[in-house]
């Protein structure tokens, strides 16, 4: 077994019976991506556990990750700052909620500020 293997098998320890077959549950489903107006997407202000530093969260996503990212992608170019896509939120770096709002709009996303 490679080192994956002994990782994903979670909790599963030893099985006497030698035809035994370790299968997990969670398989990874995609998730269909809405089109962009039928998303309905929050943007707000994020400033827990940041060090002081504010940012700009876009939340409530309905897709893959991969659109996800791409978003991601396109916002942290339209606004020219840093940013990561991480559990189904784009995170933008500074205070840019009414730009990116802006951006999303215009791309056809129904975004509203909070």
């Amino acid at each position: 077994m490679s080192n994956n293997d002994w990782k994903s098998r979670l909790g599963m320890v030893y099985s006497t019976d030698p035809d035994f077959a370790y299968t997990t549950e969670s398989e990874v489903e995609e998730r269909e991506t809405l089109a962009p107006e039928k998303q309905r997407l929050r943007v707000a202000l994020d400033r827990r556990n940041r060090g002081g530093k504010q940012v700009t969260v876009v939340a409530d996503f309905v897709g893959s990750e991969e659109d996800l990212k791409e978003l991601c992608r396109m916002l942290k170019q339209r606004c020219g700052v840093g940013g990561a896509a991480k559990e189904g939120e784009v995170i933008i770096q500074g205070d840019l909620r009414d730009k990116v709002v802006q951006i999303l709009s215009e791309a056809g996303y129904r975004a509203r500020k909070i």
